[in-house]
């Protein structure tokens, strides 16, 4: 069964102790976001207070407008805090941005129709410089599940495929971090079950640190080693929750009774937010 983190006082999730101070991969303190001016002004996050295991994978769930895109992009330094600060890899989001600290991959692939697979890929290690330290794009291509289709054009792919290339492109820099924004949101149901579990074995494989938003709950609960729900109206922290499950999981552990009885208390949570 699932088990739901310490908190402290205030409410706000206090996380493993191994995961706290220099060994936290993203540290959130009060965060406020807030998009307009008074009298129309939105708070989209209101005192967020998380910290996220280094190597750990961390699926956002909650409802429509909680701020769980917001958050992530706050992290990614697209989008500025109001109040709060946010720490990513010991470094402000503006510095580990240009540090390449971390890689966003979108709902859409946006990949470049007129470029190939390979290519699209190493896109950016031609944007802004490559570094010294890169993965092969190549062996990238085979990690995600398409070795022999490296000359293949977009168009010629299907949208799992494409999301694939999205994913090695997203880890040529070989990011400390990955932020996914509902990466999977947009497949059938087929794919999306297959991507999940390619998820889990890049992330075991690769050991960078994964923030997944989802809106779905059985994706959250089988992907996650931790789910952070929010609550709406402003968005702010639920439960911060881990998920008592072995790291090596497979599709049908999702019929199993523990996977339902996780599933049912994350159902209630995002029924209370």
């Amino acid at each position: 069964m699932a088990l739901a983190e310490r908190h402290d006082a205030t409410g706000n999730p206090v996380p493993p102790a191994a995961a706290r101070g220099k060994d936290g991969a993203i540290r959130v303190e009060n965060l406020d976001v807030t998009f307009g001016q008074a009298p129309g002004l939105v708070t989209a996050l209101k005192d967020v207070s998380v910290e996220i295991p280094q190597g750990a994978f961390v699926t956002i769930l909650g409802p429509s407008g909680c701020g769980k895109s917001t958050l992530m992009r706050a992290v990614a330094d697209l989008v500025p805090a109001a109040r709060g600060a946010i720490d990513v890899q010991g470094k402000p989001p503006a510095e580990a941005r240009r540090d390449r600290s971390f890689s966003y991959v979108f709902q859409d692939a946006t990949l470049l129709p007129w470029r190939t697979a390979l290519e699209n890929v190493a896109l950016p290690l031609e944007v802004g410089g490559g570094g010294e330290v890169h993965a092969d794009p190549r062996a990238l291509l085979e990690l995600v599940g398409l070795k022999g289709r490296e000359n293949a054009l977009p168009g010629e792919l299907s949208g799992g495929m494409r999301q694939r290339v999205a994913i090695a492109r997203a880890l040529v820099t070989k990011p400390k971090i990955l932020l996914m924004d509902e990466p999977f949101g947009a497949l059938d149901e087929i794919t999306r079950d297959k991507l999940n579990e390619e998820m889990l074995r890049i992330w075991r494989e690769t050991g960078t640190t994964i923030l997944f938003v989802t809106h779905s709950i059985p994706e959250a609960a089988f992907l996650g080693e931790y789910v952070l729900m929010l609550a709406a109206h402003p968005g702010r922290v639920k439960e911060f929750m881990k998920i008592d499950l072995p790291p090596e999981r497979r599709l049908a552990d999702r019929d199993t009774l523990e996977f339902v009885q996780i599933t049912a208390h994350l159902r209630k949570l995002l029924e209370e937010c």
